[in-house]
């Protein structure tokens, strides 16, 4: 392997940077930059130098030995001053080594997976953590990241295992008399793998919302109010607002943290009859998205009837309250009025649904799970049928197994690396 250097933190001007470098000749580096090397406990205050000698900076030099580091090689990191001038004078001094190279873009987080210090659930939960804006973002990719999805992989892998194993003993002696009937316990192992997996395959929506947010749609006739609802819950004049119906033609999104839960505000176009033929196109658009939409909050009189089916958590409000007498919850986003309900009711069920989430977080999550549960179903039915079709059980287990496998990465993921790494950063 190359040993590979990069800027481990943001860019810009900041207190500290750090620089980390990673492969077999990291640690053989540091007599080169600093002129001396590390004491025992593997940490020191340097003087980092140029070709000719001069001070580049003082650094805390800190080493990591294989394989105890995060990517299981030898590293060393650099905890320079942050300034500009300072990260790019080192980062050029440490170009101009001929055992080194600069790292490619989430090229440590790879070797770290290669290395067997993650596996690929942990890395998307790094990057998930990376991208991380609220709290509930924060918890659900710190759950994948320390290996929760790894960690029941491996228990329904090991069940599964156990149950393959006690088939193939059935199948190997099938001449013989075996003292025992495995197909209970197969069947109980069978069961509870089952029911974790729909559970779980059950979950990955909501856990796929809370990574990339809720979508809460606003909805009503023109000139209700909607827009001047959105500005009054983004806290800005985040759309235009005027006492003509028709004004929004098209979506608008703003994104908020509302209660920890990361949530997009959209502003449908008003619905109506129209021979307008750009109206009409925004107001298709707006019954799609809200159709998409998770939640719904309807702008209605109570006598009005809505052009969209309302679902069970879909909220109802009278628009424009301050100016009305009728009975029944209302809003107001001109002088706030119900403003505050509101935004406690949407975060109420919002928060209801995230407790449905489960550890499995993307797509590629849920295509694994759902084929391991599709093997296993397959494998119940025909246990059912007695031991001379153990072989198409024993078969259906091997199929479920190697999907568990893909879900962590073990095997039939490497299409998919170049993909994941390149949204990570040059020094992760």
């Amino acid at each position: 392997m190359d040993t590979i250097f990069a800027l481990a933190s943001a860019q810009g001007k900041a207190g500290v940077a750090v620089v980390r470098v990673s492969g077999p000749d990291s640690l053989a580096i540091i007599e080169e930059i600093c002129g001396s090397s590390m004491p025992a406990p593997g940490r020191g205050l340097r003087r980092l130098r140029d070709a000719s000698g001069g001070i580049l900076d003082e650094a805390l030099v800190l080493t990591f030995k294989a394989p105890n580091s995060f990517t299981g090689e030898d590293v060393v990191e650099f905890q320079t001053h942050g300034s500009t001038a300072v990260v790019s004078a080192v980062l050029d001094r440490l170009g101009q080594l001929d055992q080194l190279r600069l790292a490619e873009p989430g090229e440590f987080t790879r070797r770290a997976l290669e290395n067997g210090n993650l596996d690929l659930a942990q890395v998307e939960g790094l990057a998930d953590l990376i991208d991380a804006e609220t709290e509930a973002q924060r918890v659900q990719a710190q759950l994948v990241l320390s290996g929760a999805l790894g960690d029941l992989a491996d228990r329904w892998r090991s069940d599964l295992i156990r149950a393959a194993s006690l088939i193939e003993v059935t199948i190997d002696f099938a001449d013989e008399e075996v003292p025992v009937d495995v197909t209970p316990e197969v069947a109980a192992l069978l069961s509870g793998v089952r029911k974790d997996l729909e559970a779980e395959v059950a979950g990955v929506q909501i856990a796929e919302r809370i990574r990339t947010g809720f979508e809460v749609a606003i909805v009503g006739a023109p000139n209700v109010g909607k827009s001047t609802l959105l500005n009054a819950l983004a806290g800005r004049d985040a759309a235009i607002t005027s006492e003509y119906a028709g004004t929004t033609r098209d979506i608008i999104e703003v994104r908020m943290d509302l209660a920890g839960l990361p949530i997009t505000l959209l502003d449908t176009a008003g619905l109506r009859e129209t021979d307008d033929h750009v109206e009409s196109i925004g107001i298709a658009r707006a019954k799609e998205r809200a159709e998409r939409a998770d939640l719904r909050v309807f702008l209605a009189d109570p006598h009005e009837t809505l052009d969209i089916d309302m679902r069970p958590d879909d909220i109802r409000l009278i628009p424009k309250i301050d100016k009305k007498s009728f009975d029944g919850p209302g809003i107001s986003g001109k002088t706030g009025q119900g403003v505050d309900e509101l935004v406690d009711h949407v975060s109420s069920v919002l928060k209801q649904r995230s407790f449905q989430a489960g550890v499995a977080t993307r797509k590629r999550h849920q295509d694994a799970l759902s084929a391991a549960l599709k093997h296993l179903n397959s494998a119940a039915k025909t246990l059912e049928l007695g031991p001379h079709c153990y072989e198409l059980v024993a078969e259906d287990l091997r199929a479920a197994i190697r999907a568990l496998e893909r879900l962590v990465g073990r095997i039939g993921v490497e299409n998919l690396l170049d993909e994941i790494f390149s949204s990570f950063c040059l020094g992760k």
